[in-house]
């Protein structure tokens, strides 16, 4: 009876122990704020297990205020590009933020100097949506240039009614001359699948040369050539001040009447107005967007009524498998950032 009584009390005061150290390790986990309720589990997952996690319940973008209000004292954020990172949500946040991860791989969204100012660290995630976003641009070149949403229309409403020589006929890539604006990464990979289709030339538009582009057979020339040159042009720069607008009404006039333009890097490289016009005035043919701004692009907005073009919901990086290499990654890059060691992927 005196074992039992020893070995229950023994027993209890473990048992205290382990709930005092468990509630001292809680009250010491990193607290993390992520943005939006349906990031991919994968990322979610391997944060629960080292941090504290409090979110945005909606699969919506969070309002201003809330968001203001919600990253007091918190030690890292996990956003999107959606997600303005400013001075005033720094401010809000506090001395506690270490880390913004952001689960992409732009990074405009982000003020970046003022970030070093306080010593917050950046990660995004390059490299890893490179195959769905060239994917994503040849599908949307592809929808654009052969009129496809034009064309499932016209077969849903009755248009179609028999076959017809010219009826929607559309340009094809073999034998054209492909432009890329932007040869990163991205450009060399959406370069390669091009080559693919019996392309006869491919040009680049790029600040440096790259060694990629003898491998793949793209030459590199300046801005003004490719776009008189080229009968696809394809935007896959990011959106630095030397890009903002890159595409503005001299540009779109200097282009083939004929020339498709296609857009998946950031909608800030272009001047919205000057394309409608192009588009409106066949100073072009076509353009194919999965990026505007703003975003999303308002219902009325005179692109949404252009049968010569086709707005997607920047879905660039949207396979399954690139959406959860994305969420791990962002997860990793605070992780590493919290325990003060090095990220897979830091915005230096």
């Amino acid at each position: 009876m005196f074992y039992k009584t020893i070995t229950t009390s023994a027993s209890s005061l473990v048992s205290r122990r382990l709930l005092i150290d468990i509630s001292r390790r809680m009250s010491t986990l990193h607290k993390i704020f992520i943005t939006r309720n349906d990031m991919p589990d994968v990322g979610i997952e391997l944060l629960k297990k080292q941090c504290e996690i409090k979110k945005w319940e909606k699969a919506s973008p969070i309002p201003r205020d809330v968001f203001l209000q919600s990253v007091s004292g918190v030690n890292g954020i996990y956003c999107t590009l959606n997600d303005k990172i400013d001075k005033e949500l720094l401010d809000a946040a506090g001395s506690t933020l270490k880390v913004v991860g952001t689960i992409s791989v732009g990074y405009d969204h982000i003020d970046i100097a003022e970030c070093r100012k306080r010593g917050v660290r950046i990660g995004y995630t390059p490299n890893v949506l490179t195959d769905a976003t060239a994917e994503l641009t040849l599908a949307l070149l592809l929808t654009t240039s052969r009129r496809l949403s034009e064309a499932q229309c016209e077969a849903k409403t009755g248009g179609w009614v028999s076959w017809a020589p010219t009826w929607m006929t559309g340009p094809g890539l073999a034998g054209s001359t492909v432009g890329i604006v932007g040869f990163g990464r991205i450009g060399q990979a959406v370069a390669r699948r091009v080559k693919a289709f019996n392309t006869a030339k491919i040009l680049y538009y790029n600040r440096s040369e790259k060694a990629e582009a003898k491998e793949i057979g793209a030459i590199k020339v300046g801005f003004e050539e490719l776009l008189t040159q080229s009968d696809f042009v394809i935007c896959c720069a990011a959106l630095v001040p030397e890009t903002k607008e890159i595409f503005n009404k001299s540009a779109f006039e200097k282009m083939k009447p004929t020339a498709v333009f296609v857009n998946t890097s950031r909608g800030g490289t272009v001047d919205q107005g000057a394309l409608i016009e192009a588009l409106q005035n066949n100073t072009i043919r076509a353009a194919g967007l999965d990026v505007t701004t703003p975003e999303p692009l308002p219902l009325d907005n005179t692109l949404f009524k252009l049968k010569n073009c086709v707005v997607l919901p920047h879905i660039g990086s949207a396979t399954i498998e690139a959406r959860n290499v994305m969420s791990e990654l962002t997860a990793k890059n605070i992780i590493c950032a919290l325990n003060e060691s090095e990220m897979p992927a830091e915005l230096k």
